[in-house]
């Protein structure tokens, strides 16, 4: 995490004419994966240090954590033995802001060998220290490959061995495990180990509020945790995504949820937010952030679909004018 920065100033002689305190900024740059300007002050900030040329090292974004460094300046011409062995005393910490060094006097630069042609060529080296860290790792003897559980609670569901519960879903079969959908549902849980499994005598379990392919889908992602790949189904992700919002919801899946809002994100815009605000009425997400800016929200008022939304949820126009 470290890496350096060269100003070159072109035109010395006139940046000695910039009164004390007034300074040229750098472009910006970035090392540690932060981003970093050198700001040149030709005669000093102060009436103390008006002798001095001036450099500045100033963190140029705003962070949440502090962001410490060691850092120095020297001429980009000279030749070091370790470019990267700074100087402790020289470090930056983003809470003061910046590092600061009088590089050297007018005087001192003028009568050196790094004036030439009226320019010169400043290098900053920076290394991060507030994000290394010292810790054994032992040698790997065996490669471990990733895990592919999910790959086979896959084939358990579409092999069916050992399904021990059958739905019909508008007249489409499927066999699953119990054990499996309560321990991934709190619904399942209640309905297939609670009062249902005192009364069901392996009787088959019809699903009403769900179209079969949002089913296999919702089973899909129960055995996996995965959201199912909709590039050879009718269905394409939005859709599916409002399909399968609307089964976690019924089925207490936070998770899926997550996912589908968040997969219904990517896609909303002014023709398909009404459909989804729709959604969102009762299955809360992040759809009504779409409608922040003003110019989609005055799209969506003049579309045709603002008058249905307006009648069929007179709650979502509320909470739109409330916002």
């Amino acid at each position: 995490r470290a890496g350096y920065h060269i100003l070159k100033i072109d035109g010395y002689s006139l940046t000695k004419n910039l009164p004390t305190g007034e300074c040229i900024m750098s472009t910006q740059f970035t090392v540690g994966g932060h981003r970093w300007r050198l700001k040149y002050c030709p005669n000093g900030v102060d009436k103390g240090t008006a002798d001095y040329i001036g450099i500045y090292l100033i963190l140029d974004e705003t962070v949440a954590k502090s962001v410490k460094a060691q850092y120095q300046f020297r001429f980009a011409d000279e030749v070091v033995e370790d470019p990267v062995k700074l100087d402790e005393k020289d470090s930056f910490d983003s809470h003061r802001g910046w590092g600061y060094s009088m590089f050297l006097t007018r005087e001192e630069l003028e009568g050196s060998e790094h004036l030439k042609n009226d320019s010169f060529a400043v290098r900053c080296d920076i290394i991060l220290i507030n994000e290394f860290r010292t810790e054994d790792t032992p040698q790997s003897f065996v490669e471990v490959p990733p895990s592919d559980m999910h790959q086979h609670l896959a084939d358990l569901l579409q092999t069916g061995r050992g399904a021990d519960v059958v739905f019909n879903v508008g007249g489409t079969m499927f066999t699953a495990h119990r054990w499996m959908l309560a321990a991934r549902s709190p619904v399942f849980n209640a309905e297939l180990f609670g009062m249902m499994k005192e009364s069901d005598n392996g009787r088959v379990v019809h699903i009403h509020d769900l179209k079969p392919r949002v089913f296999k889908a919702l089973l899909f992602f129960i055995y996996t945790d995965m959201f199912p790949d909709m590039t050879e189904e009718e269905d394409d992700d939005a859709t599916m995504a409002q399909h399968l919002l609307v089964a976690a919801d019924r089925y207490g899946m936070e998770r899926l949820k997550l996912i589908s809002e968040e997969k219904l994100c990517k896609y909303i815009d002014v023709d398909s937010v009404a459909t989804i605000l729709t959604l969102a009425e009762q299955h809360h997400h992040a759809s009504f952030d779409f409608l922040s800016s003003p110019e989609n929200l005055r799209a969506l008022v003049a579309s045709d679909s603002f008058q249905h939304l307006s009648t069929s949820c007179p709650s979502v126009i509320k909470e739109l004018l409330l916002r």
